[in-house]
């Protein structure tokens, strides 16, 4: 009898720990049994265990196309106020699409300069076939479907997103007539998004199958570039937080950057903390208005629609990984793969929920988007949640910095206010 009840309470525990601390530990466990097995001899134990996990994979795969359309469509709609805010909506989203691409060719350097894939191969674990990369401007003909249909059965990723952008903004400019669609889409958008979470929720058991695998398979080679993937992203995000964000604003809005950061602190932290953009909204409105005096006409917009599609941290992270798992599978990236890796990651970044963990699943876009093993999304998942924190914390420092900046050139801001530091006494931040 105790030792049922003791079973019971370790199940209990297990489930009512949090996902991410989950598959943590069954990184932990997958690598210490696979190494075991290794060590032992038995690596067709560890390839029988992966069947597991190839079954995850397979449920991440069945994702991709509903759930980027339809995030995407909703996306979309949620900016119809665009009409009525013009210049301000435009200025947001040419601001927050292009600090996003830049991300991306940061993280895809710190990619190529810490190789963190290089010398482990798992170019024999999966089969990858070599594809001859098209021309550039083939690839750019090839963003717009001649059939949407053909494009979701084949998985085209850019065709995708494109048809996606331009179904979403139909809607808009339909008006009242579209509002059907926009509430039908956001209720599948919550179906989609549940789906999303129930199989997440099988992320610890996938990661423990692929981790013992890999682990068994190839034994402790695996381990320090995981390592180095934690510091190329850390380090990208801080040289684009300081220099994509700090250069804007000196050169462009001519605020001090000192007082940008110490304004901003607090929803950086709070978004570090939870790693949730969407949860930390409630402490970046407070602090750009009562920290940087930013007029609530401009932060009610552009902090929301930010949250909806500004994921300069998020794409920085894609970018890593995505050279990551290319150089750990043995697939050699051509030019026009790292344009599709960066129109994807931008583009992709409008449909990437603020909610800790959705990074994951647009990783797998991008890597489907380049013909790359959605394998290696399992293997970046046993630390997605250390690298989800920092990229959550670049993404809401982004759209504060976007705020401020378009706040100024619409003499939105109140200069004393931002020139005078403050510390944040609101409800929002200790509820936060």
């Amino acid at each position: 009898m105790t030792s049922q009840t003791s079973r019971k309470g370790i199940f209990r525990f297990w489930f009512d720990m949090l996902l991410w601390k989950q598959i943590a530990i069954a990184l932990v466990l997958g690598v210490a049994f696979g190494i075991a097995l290794n060590a032992s001899g038995n690596p067709e134990i560890a390839a029988s265990i992966k069947h597991v996990g190839t079954l995850f994979v397979s449920a991440i795969k069945m994702l991709i196309v509903p759930l980027i359309f339809v995030s995407l469509v909703c996306g979309m709609t949620s900016v119809s106020d665009i009409g009525r805010m013009g210049r301000i909506g435009l200025k947001a989203i040419f601001f927050y699409l292009c600090t996003t691409a830049f991300a991306i060719v940061i993280g895809l350097a710190m990619g190529i300069i810490f190789a963190p894939g290089v010398g482990v191969d798992l170019s024999t674990a999966v089969a990858v076939e070599p594809t001859q990369a098209p021309p550039f401007i083939q690839t750019v003909l090839n963003i717009i479907p001649t059939n949407p249909f053909a494009a979701a059965a084949d998985g085209n990723v850019l065709q995708i997103i494109f048809f996606a952008i331009m179904f979403g903004l139909a809607i808009n400019l339909v008006g009242d007539a579209g509002k059907p669609i926009r509430d039908f889409f956001e209720s599948l958008n919550a179906v989609i998004m549940k789906l999303t979470e129930i199989i997440i929720s099988f992320a610890p058991y996938g990661v423990f199958a692929l981790m013992t695998w890999v682990a068994g398979t190839y034994g402790l080679q695996l381990l320090l570039p995981l390592a180095s993937v934690i510091v190329a992203v850390y380090l990208g995000c801080f040289i684009h937080g300081l220099v994509v964000y700090g250069g804007l604003l000196t050169i462009v809005s001519r605020l001090s950057p000192v007082r940008f950061f110490q304004g901003a602190i607090e929803p950086m932290i709070v978004a570090y903390t939870s790693a949730s953009s969407a949860g930390t909204l409630p402490v970046s409105i407070a602090a750009v208005q009562q920290n940087l005096g930013v007029k609530r006409s401009v932060s009610s917009f552009t902090l929301p629609l930010g949250a909806t599609i500004n994921m300069d941290g998020t794409a920085m992270y894609q970018g890593v990984c995505a050279l990551f798992v290319a150089q750990a599978f043995g697939v050699d990236l051509g030019m026009s793969e790292y344009i599709t890796i960066i129109l994807t990651a931008t583009l992709a970044s409008i449909g990437t929920a603020g909610v800790p963990g959705a990074g994951l699943i647009m990783l797998s876009l991008v890597l489907t988007s380049v013909g790359l093993p959605l394998e290696g999304v399992a293997i970046i998942a046993g630390i997605d949640r250390i690298l989800d924190m920092a990229r959550t914390s670049l993404n809401v420092t982004g759209d504060c910095a976007a705020t401020v900046i378009i706040a100024k050139s619409e003499g939105e801001i109140d200069m004393e206010a931002y020139d005078t530091p403050h510390v944040m006494k609101t409800p929002e931040l200790r509820d936060a």
